[in-house]
């Protein structure tokens, strides 16, 4: 008997140790992975007003999500940015390029989902939320108490994006955009509160919003 649970006990310590040396694998690839110039030039057909070095925050952004990915394993994590959701985009349309990413990169294919094709309504929700505290998590920032946000959640107003999603890490002032919708509170995202994603336009003045749209499982 006492043979069995030695035997048990060292099974599950390999198979964890095996988990973690095949995630710490995939996150060099992901580090490493070069994307094909066309992936690019097609994002730049729709982001047309980016500098070269805006463009690659923008990927490097991206890159962030799939560390993201990664890290949930098979639980859906929401996109919290309007441009990086662009350039994943673009990438996608090189369908078998981006078939041999999500191979090595996460041992399976990761589909783009929009909100209005979740489940249920607080899918979205629950996917930004996790994005959310994962973000946090792999840039160093205490999710409750953010001093900045992590670079997904600040890359559209850091970048002026239009129709982007613009969040604040100070839950006490919501200051309003040019186009007079609001900001989203970083913190307010990771509380156990209601909250939907919105796949539109990314406004929505109340402290207690998401923001983000699709998201990928």
């Amino acid at each position: 008997m006492a043979q069995t649970i030695v035997f048990i006990i060292a099974l599950a310590v390999i198979i964890q140790l095996w988990r973690r040396s095949g995630r710490r694998q995939r996150a060099r690839f992901i580090d490493e992975y070069a994307f094909h110039p066309g992936v690019v030039n097609k994002f730049r057909e729709v982001r047309p007003g980016l500098s070269s070095e805006q463009e690659e925050l923008v990927f490097a952004a991206l890159r962030d999500y799939f560390h993201l990915c990664n890290t949930a394993g098979r639980r859906m994590v929401s996109m919290p940015s309007q441009v990086v959701d662009d350039a994943w985009h673009a990438f996608i349309l090189f369908t078998r390029a981006y078939q041999g990413f999500c191979r090595r990169a996460f041992g399976r294919f990761l589909h783009h989902t929009p909100a209005e094709a979740m489940q249920s309504p607080t899918q979205a929700g629950e996917g930004i939320k996790r994005a959310w505290r994962l973000a946090c998590a792999h840039d160093g920032i205490d999710p409750k108490q953010p001093g900045s946000l992590p670079l997904l959640f600040a890359i559209d107003a850091q970048l002026n994006i239009p129709n982007g999603f613009y969040y604040t890490p100070n839950c006490q002032a919501n200051p309003t955009r040019s186009d007079g919708s609001g900001t989203y509170c970083g913190s307010h995202v990771g509380c156990s509160s209601g909250c939907a994603g919105d796949s539109g336009s990314g406004s929505g003045g109340d402290s207690g919003g998401c923001g983000g749209g699709c998201g990928g499982d």
